[in-house]
């Protein structure tokens, strides 16, 4: 097991350099309705199911060094071009580098609505952190709990377990600082009354939580590999869910 606060230390001595930081990409993406999306570079989890794991395991070697204008500027010509009316930091785990985030937050033009997508491992360590993302009113916060509780975040993630409830406590923060959030959580390795008891945890916390987005992990073939090698099995596996899902 490791701790993902000390890991995101490690991650963004080597993905962040002053308030620089690495991406792999920008691209438009289809989800929310059509959404211009930065891939970025490090996280502070290691899922079993992640999709970008080969961006995971290299992050001395993959992307290169944006400044936070340039980030803004591609974000905003793919919107433009597009049509699109939202931007995203995605890929792996955007809340690393908090001053880069926020820089990038400042200089988005205030029409854009600004989706920040994350595990809320850092957020649910730092209550500041939740406050100075209460600047920017063009900002919601999507919080994607990696399982249920903290017995599955473990198998998941192989994270201490306890870690889990920093994700919580990220919703928390968001709320009490007025920030736009939604908790969405990975549910394809939890049974169906795992997933109600959570919910009714996140209702208590606002009611609006009980429209609780379900993520469904999409079985790429190293992905399929990675759950073999570790023993987990989700509906995907066995052929209940469609492969092209998300």
């Amino acid at each position: 097991m490791y701790d993902p606060i000390a890991l995101s230390g490690k991650i963004e001595s080597i993905v962040c350099r002053g308030s620089r930081r690495k991406y792999y990409r920008f691209r438009p993406a289809g989800f929310y309705g059509g959404i211009a999306t930065a891939d970025c570079v490090g996280c502070c989890l290691r899922c079993r199911f992640c999709w970008a794991l080969n961006i995971i395991d290299k992050p001395k070697t993959i992307g290169r060094f944006y400044t936070p204008p340039q980030v803004a500027k591609e974000l905003t010509r793919i919107a433009r071009r597009k049509g699109f009316y939202q931007v995203r930091m995605s890929g792996n785990e955007p809340t690393i580098g908090k001053p880069h985030l926020l820089e990038v937050l400042h200089v988005i033009p205030q029409d854009l609505l600004f989706v920040l997508e994350t595990n809320g491992i850092l957020i649910g360590a730092d209550p500041d952190y939740a406050r100075a993302l209460a600047r920017y009113p063009n900002l919601e916060v999507r919080v994607s709990l990696k399982g249920t509780n903290p017995d599955e975040f473990q198998r998941l993630t192989a994270a201490r377990p306890d870690a889990f409830e920093l994700q919580i406590a990220a919703l928390n923060h968001l709320l009490h600082h007025g920030v736009r959030c939604h908790p969405a959580v990975v549910a394809s390795f939890s049974s169906p009354d795992n997933v109600k008891r959570l919910a009714e945890r996140l209702s208590a916390l606002a009611p609006d939580f009980d429209d609780l987005e379900i993520e469904e992990v999409t079985c790429y073939p190293r992905v399929q590999r990675e759950l073999e090698r570790a023993g987990l099995v989700t509906a995907a596996t066995e052929g209940e869910l469609d492969p092209d899902s998300r």
